[in-house]
């Protein structure tokens, strides 16, 4: 199992930027796709962007070109960098690792964008 721990989150004004972090412990997570999600109140978890072990990188359409996944095996941790936010970002954000059957989630961390 991996277990995973975000921060970083926080309440930030429209047009503004947030770095969450996903620090992780265990040697799989170097090998380990991972993906940051996020649930806003009253609608489904969706997928946010996920990272392979070869830096492939994917990204929701909502997302693209404001948002940027990044990972650093030695520090076992994986990044999102968030600009230019909105309202509509406003969400719990969870850290997601998948290899084989492992597949593990962070407990969340709260992003708010408000004036």
């Amino acid at each position: 199992q991996v277990q995973l721990v975000e921060s970083g989150g926080g309440l930030v004004q429209p047009g503004g930027s947030l770095r969450l972090s996903c620090a992780a412990s265990g040697s799989i997570f170097s090998v380990a796709t991972v993906g940051w999600y996020r649930q806003a109140p009253g609608k489904q978890r969706e997928l946010v962007a996920t990272i392979t072990r070869a830096g492939d990188t994917n990204y929701a359409d909502s997302v693209k070109g404001r948002f940027t996944i990044s990972r650093d095996n030695a520090k076992n941790t994986v990044y999102l960098q968030m600009d230019s936010l909105n309202p509509e970002d406003t969400a719990v954000y969870y850290c997601n690792a998948r290899f084989f059957s492992i597949n593990d989630w962070g407990q969340g961390t709260q992003v708010t964008v408000s004036s």
